[in-house]
């Protein structure tokens, strides 16, 4: 893969992401538990798409703009916090992609990327950046609401990630119905 394709794989993901950043704060507002935990984080769902497409690239990405936002959004006073925050995004997909590809042999096109797998994995990622996140807070002494931040940001991060999936296989279901119609409309000529 070239230098070009590769960077542009990052900036894309890394674009994609903020979108997705400002696209959830205008869209979720009402929904923030607490700074940074929403009870709807489609982020979460752009995290684990872009890692399973891109595998250490798109993890790339995200570490960049996880960084972006938490250094000069989330946590812009407590740049521990934010160096710790975007690693741990970016390092809960790769290591379910990482999971995937190694125990589950998952294919680096996806083609044998079932309906049953993708489940799996979605709950994986939803499990481990919640479980990552909350231990980081824990071993740094911030326990206050400890398990109720991390019940939210699974759920925000579960729901976030079938809206993000669900949504994009109905696009494509509907973009493949609309395609197979048109050739149908152009045979029969």
């Amino acid at each position: 893969m070239h230098i070009r394709h590769r960077l542009a794989v990052v900036c894309g993901t890394t674009l994609i992401f903020l979108l997705m950043l400002v696209a959830n704060e205008w869209i979720f507002s009402h929904s923030e538990f607490v700074r940074g935990i929403n009870w709807i984080y489609l982020p979460a769902g752009i995290r684990l798409l872009c890692t399973l497409l891109f595998g250490g690239l798109g993890a790339i990405g995200i570490l960049i703009a996880s960084w972006i936002s938490c250094f000069f959004y989330y946590f812009p006073n407590d740049p521990v916090r934010a160096a710790f925050g975007g690693i741990i995004s970016a390092l809960a997909p790769y290591l379910v992609y990482f999971f995937a590809t190694r125990k589950l042999g998952l294919s680096a096109s996806l083609v044998n990327l079932t309906a049953g797998r993708l489940l799996v994995l979605v709950v994986l990622y939803s499990l481990a950046g919640p479980a990552m996140l909350q231990a980081w807070c824990a071993l740094s002494g911030d326990t206050a609401n400890l398990g109720e931040r991390f019940i939210v940001m699974f759920i925000g991060d579960l729901s976030g990630t079938l809206m993000i999936i669900y949504t994009l296989k109905l696009g494509l279901w509907f973009v493949t119905r609309m395609h197979a119609s048109m050739h149908r409309a152009s045979r029969s000529r």
